[in-house]
């Protein structure tokens, strides 16, 4: 049974800015500011620039290999090696299950700034409407996802106007200090910027939706470039407005580090920011589910590395994959239980970035075969680029994690 083509240009756009912006600046923007402190806009542009050259290898390999399958297909196509693309679709799946957990322990801290619930039962009652909504079928995610992307860039609106004079003020801040000038400061940008690269993997996710898209091989491409553009300033815009106030410690330990910074000085009532935050949030969780679920339905229906065929089955009512999608779930639950915020968005990292590094490698060597007319032909130095910025990214956070930095 196959997927149903459903998303035009506009939902596409939506549903990945609403669950990078989701990702981003709601749940990992706390854990961002603790390492970078005033230097968290040079974490989040390092970051970017990291991001920009995958999301372009992403733009022209996923119009050329429209899958659900995303990676896993870009690389059994670049490398024609099934082991190989298995591998690096467990990575996604585990990645993405993993990052879904991360955005599930971010609405968790967000729901406690306000109403104080057990752990257990928000973590539960959030699964249980991520696994309702992802399986109903990609139409009414894709709507969830329009209205909740919506009411999250009203709220950063509203949040860069309470924190207009911190964020016209960040540059005097930045100019008046020194850390970028020694090696503690160059650490806690790389640091920051590891974290900050979590923001950015939701590119991957929109690439997922290939056979859900309607005109594809002209939307997809469009979709990403304008998603990246639009989420790059408001994390730029949200990190100045922070990093441009005096308690950055106390915006690092927040619960719901963005509503606190919107609302400790300025009378601005906390429930309404914090409200708003958490439908975005759900929004962000919510694409990392549908993305588990199809990465795991390809490699069940295609047998890679021996993934159960049950996990492949497409419902014939929903066109959604209910059995790979409950398990995704599953392992959420038990990971958000159980993990720490800070160290999930770390590991989630690291293996979309292993991940993205295959990516620009699989393209590279594709454009060297041939290169179809009906696809972005981007310059051949793109994916190199997105090769090198990736391991260096790699690298880096594995030298910060042995000196004790950013684990």
């Amino acid at each position: 049974m196959p997927l149903k083509r459903s998303m035009g240009l506009a939902s596409l756009i939506l549903y990945g800015t609403g669950t990078i912006l989701g990702a981003g600046i709601f749940v990992v923007i706390g854990e961002v500011m603790g390492e970078a402190g005033t230097l968290a806009p040079l974490a989040y542009a390092t970051a970017g620039v990291v991001a920009v050259f995958t999301a372009l290898s992403f733009a022209e390999i996923a119009a050329r290999v429209p899958s659900a399958g995303g990676a896993i297909d870009y690389i059994r196509k670049g490398f024609g090696s099934d082991s190989f693309a298995g591998v690096i679709g467990w990575m996604m799946i585990i990645a993405n299950i993993v990052s879904g957990a991360t955005i599930t322990t971010g609405f968790v801290s967000y729901l406690n700034s306000f109403v104080d619930l057990p752990h257990w039962l928000a973590t539960g009652w959030l699964v249980v409407l991520l696994g309702a909504i992802s399986i109903a079928g990609m139409k009414q995610s894709a709507w969830f996802m329009s209205v909740t992307t919506a009411i999250g860039i009203a709220t950063l609106l509203v949040v860069l106007w309470l924190l207009r004079d911190s964020l016209i003020g960040w540059p005097g801040k930045f100019a008046q200090g020194s850390e970028i000038w020694n090696a503690g400061g160059a650490s806690a940008i790389l640091a920051g910027a590891f974290l900050a690269i979590y923001s950015f993997i939701g590119f991957g996710d929109v690439a997922q939706t290939a056979e859900e898209v309607k005109d594809v091989k002209r939307t997809l491409p469009l979709a990403m470039w304008l998603v990246l553009a639009i989420v790059f300033v408001f994390y730029l815009a949200i990190a100045t407005a922070l990093a441009g106030r005096s308690d950055i410690d106390a915006i690092a330990g927040a619960d719901a580090p963005l509503v606190y910074a919107a609302t400790a000085d300025t009378g601005f009532p906390a429930l309404p920011l914090a409200i708003a935050s958490l439908f975005v949030i759900v929004n962000g969780a919510l694409t990392q589910v549908i993305a588990a679920a199809r990465l795991l339905m390809d490699m069940g229906r295609d047998d890679l590395l021996n993934t159960p065929e049950i996990f492949g089955r497409v419902n014939a009512t929903t066109h959604t994959p209910i059995i790979a999608t409950l398990a995704s779930l599953a392992v959420i639950l038990v990971l958000a239980l159980f993990v720490p915020l800070g160290t999930l968005a770390s590991g989630t990292s690291l293996a979309i970035l292993m991940v993205f590094t295959a990516v620009n490698a699989a393209l590279w060597k594709l454009k060297r075969e041939s290169q179809p007319e009906d696809v972005p032909n981007m310059w051949k130095i793109v994916p190199v680029l997105g090769v090198i910025t990736c391991a260096l990214a790699v690298v880096g956070q594995v030298a910060l994690w042995t000196i004790g930095i950013g684990g």
